[in-house]
């Protein structure tokens, strides 16, 4: 197989570099037929001497050190043509240089060097435009005739099925691949050519005049996608992508789909490789829970356990429209699934007490919670009433019901918190992770960092100022995030499940952080526009509680490896349980009497670090109650 490409590709090169050697003969006796023609008695001209070796060779080098051998005749165009001019220059100062070397320039008139190059050029370049001028007039009036002719890079299997399928298409015409394997150039895919690697994307575009690339590499890393469309915009050029095999696996997206390159793309990190023969049978024939069903990660932790053949599925929601929505989606698409749709508040001690005595569940994802950092920052009462008085709420009902597993989903703001929410959270996983030890329920936290086009993230804003025609609002110009994937968080709280025995913290390895500002340019030139001269990109400056980074563990929190190899484990800092709810009870009564001042110092008490580095510490009350458990 090696062998017959590699014959594919030279022997093409061959025909072509012999042609042009012919074409560098015919220039030089024609230049020299025209000199000697002006004369009233023309000398007998050679047709082969000592001078024409001297001029092939010399020609034929400064030929290939341009590059002409690295197009194609089937797309000739300009910029062959001034490689062809280039060539013809520095290839007359090489042969004058060479012949004066040779013979002082005794046998060759000085008119002869004026006239080689533009004969050279005619010979050269009339061939190769007559050829694509023959090629394309082959299609005129054709199906393809007014199709869009398109780049494919990628030249392996998904680029391969691509061309297949838009050969029974009118609507693009495939011109050439590109791909990274050098072993691939010069070869063919259903006739159309290798024309070189992604790198060249830009400058062969030009070349065989391009409308459009098709980005036909789904097993790209995220990293290697950012690479790909830098080089797309470098182009100038529309782009599309088929789907990444994570979202064709799934069931997302059809494999040879085309859609444009989307954020996730570029930010989602690489797909984790998960256990599913564990979550599978971890999760199925179960009766599972999920509150807050409606939200973006709710939402689609539904979608996953219904795929997974749960015996049974109840999802309670607060929000009526995303309720509705979500069990439209459900039974539309799991017909025979057990579903019961129920509308209440999580920290409704009579509605978890009715759905846990109705739909006896075997394993609870707690997802509902308010997440909004500055909103909160202003609602201190509703954030420790829904986040942690809620979580208690449903945490001692799925005790006293026999639930087997309990998953507290968690959110890096909780690691060393500045805002309320962040707060909030953590003052939840304090208190799951204390109820673990008196408790035969397993009580795990998954903890992680943002959600892509989740509801309320940064992602929807910034598209939204995009459609409006900007400003995008950024807060500092340092502001980093880590992010993840809405499915890839789901699967990563499924694993959590089946790999939990209690009382753990798990988080996720998410590689490195994102600035804000390259996600914000990147949104721009996706949407075809240029940061700061399109779309402006303003600073608006931190927010109440805002961090300019957020991290995965607590200095205290000494994490190790899992049986997975992305996923970590942290070392939970016990509470003693006594005092724990004490200050709950506390926290319920201020809650109930509407003093936020009081919620305010509870939470504070439930978490020491919440706003240490602005000196909000209590001193020895947070001493007392924080104390280690050993």
């Amino acid at each position: 197989m090696k062998f017959r490409t590699v014959i594919a590709y030279i022997h093409p090169r061959l025909a072509v570099v012999g042609h042009d050697l012919a074409m560098v003969w015919l220039a030089w006796f024609s230049a020299n037929w025209i000199r000697y023609n002006l004369l009233p008695v023309a000398p007998p001209i050679p047709l082969f001497g000592p001078e024409y070796a001297i001029v092939l060779s010399l020609q034929g080098l400064v030929l290939y050190w341009t590059g002409l051998y690295r197009g194609l005749w089937r797309f000739a165009s300009l910029p062959d043509l001034w490689n062809i001019a280039r060539g013809s220059l520095i290839g007359t100062t090489a042969i004058a240089i060479g012949l004066f070397l040779f013979d002082r320039l005794e046998g060759t008139p000085r008119a002869v060097l004026g006239i080689y190059p533009l004969m050279l050029l005619l010979v050269l370049g009339m061939p190769r435009m007559l050829y694509r001028f023959w090629k394309d007039s082959r299609l005129d009036g054709g199906p393809h005739a007014t199709a869009k002719r398109v780049l494919i890079l990628g030249a392996g299997r998904a680029g391969e099925t691509l061309v297949r399928d838009l050969r029974r298409e009118t609507q693009y015409r495939p011109v050439g691949f590109l791909d990274d394997n050098h072993a691939l150039k010069g070869a063919k895919l259903h006739g159309i050519p290798v024309l070189g690697p992604i790198d060249q994307l830009p400058e062969l575009a030009r070349e065989v005049a391009a409308e459009m690339v098709l980005i036909a590499v789904p097993s790209a890393s995220n990293q290697q996608m950012q690479r790909i469309v830098s080089l797309c915009e470098r182009s100038s050029l529309p782009f599309r992508t088929v789907p990444r095999l994570q979202d064709v696996v799934e069931g997302r997206s059809n494999f040879n789909e085309l859609k444009e390159v989307a954020i996730e793309d570029l930010l989602g990190r690489d797909p984790v490789a998960l256990d599913w023969t564990a979550i599978r049978t971890g999760i199925a024939g179960k009766r599972v829970l999920v509150t807050g069903g409606g939200g973006s990660i709710g939402a689609e932790l539904c979608r996953q356990v219904a795929r997974l053949g749960v015996e049974s599925l109840t999802v309670l929601e607060l929000t009526e429209f995303n309720l509705y929505r979500i069990e439209q989606e459900l039974r539309a698409e799991f017909p025979d699934l057990v579903l019961d749709a129920v509308l209440g508040d999580c920290g409704d001690a009579a509605v978890c007490e009715r759905i846990f005595a109705r739909s006896r569940p075997t394993a609870v994802f707690h997802a509902a919670a308010f997440k909004h950092v500055p909103l909160l920052q202003e609602q201190v009462r509703e954030a420790v009433r829904n986040n942690v008085l809620g979580t208690q709420v449903m945490a001692v009902a799925a005790e006293r019901h026999g639930v087997e597993t309990f998953v507290l989903i968690s959110t890096d703001k909780a690691v060393n918190p500045s805002s309320v929410m962040g707060a909030s959270k953590r003052a939840a996983e304090v208190f799951c992770q204390s109820f673990a030890q008196q408790a035969k329920t397993h009580f795990i936290t998954v903890r992680f960092g943002n959600v892509l086009d989740s509801a309320g993230s940064v992602v929807p804003l910034f598209r939204e100022q995009i459609r409006r025609g900007g400003p995008v609002t950024v807060t500092h110009p340092e502001i980093s995030r880590y992010f993840m994937t809405i499915p890839e968080a789901c699967q990563l709280i499924l694993q959590a499940a089946v790999l939990g025995r209690g009382g753990e913290i798990f988080a996720l390895d998410m590689g490195e952080p994102v600035r804000i500002r390259y996600l914000a340019e990147q949104m721009i030139l996706l949407a075809g526009k240029v940061p700061d001269r399109d779309i402006q990109i303003t600073y608006s400056g931190l927010r109440s509680g805002e961090k300019l980074f957020e991290e995965l563990f607590h200095e205290q929190e000494d994490y190790e490896s899992t049986g997975h190899p992305k996923i970590f484990l942290a070392q939970p800092r016990y509470v003693a349980w006594p005092e724990l709810n004490n200050v709950l009870r506390q926290a319920e009564a201020a809650v109930r009497r509407f003093e936020e001042a009081e919620v305010l110092r509870c939470l504070r008490l439930l978490v020491p670090e919440f706003d240490a580095e602005r000196g909000h510490q209590t001193g020895n009350e947070v001493v007392s109650i924080h104390r280690a458990r050993n």
